[in-house]
């Protein structure tokens, strides 16, 4: 008989990407879906689009509060003015609705959501032709919308707003420089289903409703949002440098709290 070694389980679990577990998981039927894609979006015809659009999320998450969703389009597709998350079975499916500026074009974004129970979560896309595109996959996970909060709430607020970007990589492509970027805010985004720890009464919901990114003065997206969004937002998103040399970013959550900065980029 073969004996593995636990040394080499360890190994290995420490040397596999989270990503490699990801299997085919394609979307599944569900009523939720029947009437939101109405209720949303004024239509009931949306269907996949394989090709014009690609959402990437781990078969069985991790951590159902902190879901790492990537939406990419290829280089010729066309180009999409507004994106949609949603997460047919949240008690608000409606994740987040970005407007997207030309820079940004070919899609290329990564943000955390939670999600509460097995659902479909899915991407929808508005072109600038007003075509319809629509890519998703069946998360397993459960209980993301309630999970108790990563910090108590004095810590929570005494970071609430902090702002960091972080430049990751720049390449060209096309004869245009594209760069890759992190934006990392502090917000617990409250989803008012949690419960303080210590208290055990329910915390009212406080989430980053309105969020606008631009380099320079030129839209890089802004996004209206919701408690689908995880704690501690991290969005990472490639765009196209147009020689700002800096980029501003404006936040405002439910409280009418804003908060933000300007972030210098290296030139090239």
């Amino acid at each position: 008989m073969r004996i593995i070694r636990p040394t080499v389980i360890c190994a290995v679990l420490l040397t596999t990407p989270l990503w490699a577990e990801e299997r085919p998981s394609p979307m599944q039927p569900g009523e939720a879906w029947e009437s939101l894609q109405f209720d949303v979006f004024g239509t009931d015809s949306l269907v996949e689009t394989p090709g014009a659009l690609s959402l990437e999320a781990p078969f069985r998450a991790h951590d159902p509060a902190l879901v790492p969703v990537r939406v990419t389009q290829p280089a010729d597709g066309a180009r999409i003015e507004e994106l949609t998350l949603m997460i047919d079975e949240n008690p608000s499916p409606v994740a987040a609705t970005f407007t997207l500026g030309e820079a940004m074009h070919p899609l290329d974004m990564e943000v955390r959501v939670r999600v509460n129970a097995y659902s479909n979560v899915r991407a929808v896309a508005r072109t600038e032709g007003g075509d319809w595109a629509m890519a998703g996959r069946f998360v397993r996970a459960t209980g993301g919308c309630a999970a108790p909060a990563g910090k108590d709430a004095e810590a929570a607020l005494a970071h609430l707003g902090q702002t960091r970007f972080q430049p990751l990589s720049s390449a060209t492509s096309g004869g245009d420089m594209r760069r890759e970027a992190k934006l990392m805010i502090r917000h617990p985004n409250y989803s008012g289903l949690q419960r303080d720890q210590i208290t055990l009464l329910t915390i009212p919901a406080r989430f980053i409703d309105l969020l606008e990114v631009r380099q320079g003065e030129e839209l890089l997206f802004s996004m209206t949002g919701g408690i689908s969004i995880s704690e501690d937002p991290v969005f990472t998103f490639r765009y196209r440098n147009n020689g700002a040399g800096e980029i501003v970013v404006r936040a405002v959550d439910t409280e009418g709290v804003e908060f933000g900065g300007t972030f210098p980029v290296p030139a090239g």
